[in-house]
């Protein structure tokens, strides 16, 4: 049975469960339906699709040193093999994960201590749209080898005016790894932004 996890709580990964490498990250959202109508779910409540894009930083030693250090939509793959993303979508609409991440905790090289997750709203400035117009926003970590889900955290804080969320990390605890659940909203309006408070 899946662990719920509130803000700032930490849950041990892999401790205890021997063999455990790979992971299934999904993170989900919905557009808030402002008349609960056809058109204003298409909408997402009267304006542009709300495009979320879910990212990895991949940090050493907590620094993000290496461009290529961050799997999204544009780089889906880390050079190590260790993180993988599925790919975009667009809207956030319908049930379960919008965007999915597949790790290889075995994979991860041994001088990257952190991963962290994090969701931008794609063009923001331009559309207009802040985390105020997104609901049910989740993380959830799956165990691939038997497709259990581990934990879920759900991100309730009131995220209006916010354009960008640090949602939770994975990290390194001696030999074991850690989740970490974060749920920090920021109002950087680009990847690049969010990058920039790891350097």
């Amino acid at each position: 049975m899946a662990i719920s996890l509130e803000k700032g709580q930490r849950i041990d990964l892999t401790k205890g469960k021997a063999g455990l490498s790979k992971l299934m990250v999904g993170l989900g959202w919905d557009p808030v339906s402002s008349g609960g109508g056809f058109f204003s779910k298409l909408l997402g409540g009267g304006g542009a699709n709300i495009d979320c894009d879910a990212s990895v930083l991949m940090l050493e030693n907590g620094k993000f040193t290496d461009k290529k250090n961050v799997i999204y939509f544009g780089n889906l793959k880390s050079r190590c093999g260790s993180v993988k993303h599925t790919g975009d979508n667009l809207t956030g609409d319908g049930a379960g994960d919008d965007e999915q991440i597949m790790i290889d905790l075995e994979k991860v090289p041994a001088n990257i201590d952190k991963l962290v997750f994090v969701v931008n709203i794609y063009d923001c400035v331009r559309r207009k749209q802040d985390f105020g117009m997104i609901q049910n926003a989740f993380i959830r970590v799956v165990d691939q080898s038997n497709h259990e889900e581990m934990l879920k955290y759900n991100l309730r804080d009131n995220y209006a005016g916010r354009t960008s969320l640090i949602t939770a990390e994975i990290y390194r605890s001696g030999s074991e790894w850690k989740f970490a659940a974060i749920g920090e909203g920021t109002n950087d309006t680009r990847l690049e932004d969010i990058i920039s408070r790891y350097a």
